[in-house]
């Protein structure tokens, strides 16, 4: 009714007394014309009916009561624009909490995924230095075994030896017993 997007013509228009203003291309509820009854003084000045048009007031009066209605048409689109700019940060800052959340749920995933990877070589280590260690017990297992064939073979020379040396000592002796 009037506000920057009103694409309505309003005249305003005095009567021959100059008394009562006639303002024409509005159309005025009951609510309003009943508002304007109620607050216009009463005094010499008398209100009137202009037929569909609404209720004749004094210019002055009626000017401040549409200036009065365009200023809370203003303060309702004002209150809208606060309102929606006030969802409007609300909204940016839950998106930012959300990218937040985001970010941080990424790097937990990340460190998660390098943990996992750093457990998967350690494990790796420890499967290879098993094996290492399997292959050194069974080498020292066979150390063991050779070494014990090694001393069975270096008592087995000796005895052989020492037989060979006494039966090559019995030998010589009968031989110069033969001759002798």
């Amino acid at each position: 009714m009037g506000g920057t997007a009103s694409t309505r013509r309003v005249t305003f228009e005095a009567d021959e007394n100059e008394n009562i203003t006639v303002v024409k291309g509005i159309r005025l509820s009951e609510n309003v014309i009943d508002r304007m009854k109620e607050t216009s003084p009463s005094g010499p000045k008398s209100q009137r009916y202009s037929g569909a048009y609404g209720a004749s007031v004094s210019e002055e009066e009626l000017k401040r009561r549409v200036a009065e209605e365009l200023a809370l048409e203003q303060a309702k689109k004002e209150s809208e624009n606060q309102k929606r700019l006030k969802q409007d940060k609300e909204l940016d800052r839950e998106k930012a909490f959300a990218n937040e959340q985001l970010t941080r749920a990424i790097l937990r995933e990340r460190i998660a995924n390098e943990e996992e990877r750093a457990k998967a070589k350690h494990l790796d280590i420890e499967v290879k230095a098993k094996q290492l260690e399997e292959k050194d017990r069974v080498i020292k297992k066979q150390d063991a075994f050779y070494k014990e064939q090694l001393a069975r073979l270096e008592e087995r020379s000796s005895e052989f030896y020492k037989v060979t040396t006494e039966q090559y000592q019995k030998a010589a002796e009968e031989v110069e017993a033969k001759f002798k």
